[in-house]
């Protein structure tokens, strides 16, 4: 097996998880388990961009896309509330 075939085969697999936690994402009511499938996605998304040879995209959707963007969600979820939906409602 060819190192290029198993490098584009790391990249479907990683694609395939990517639109997983995205969809994960999109369906889940608990606005903290959708901003952890986020953060996943965003994780696959940097291992997908350093397997393309691209760090320069790496170095800086890291720290914004992993770190960054989940804090601030978490801080605006925190400030709301944690379910989607029907407000006053026990879960």
């Amino acid at each position: 097996m060819s190192p290029e075939t198993l490098i584009l085969g790391i990249l479907g697999f990683l694609g395939l998880v990517s639109v997983i936690a995205t969809f994960l994402a999109i369906m889940e009511r608990d606005l903290l388990r959708a901003v952890l499938f986020s953060a996943i996605q965003s994780t696959v998304y940097a291992f997908i961009y350093y397997l393309l040879m691209a760090p320069d995209i790496v170095l800086v959707y890291i720290p914004v896309a992993v770190g960054l963007y989940p804090a601030i969600v978490l801080f605006l979820i925190k400030k709301t509330e944690r379910y989607e939906g029907e407000s006053g409602e026990n879960h």
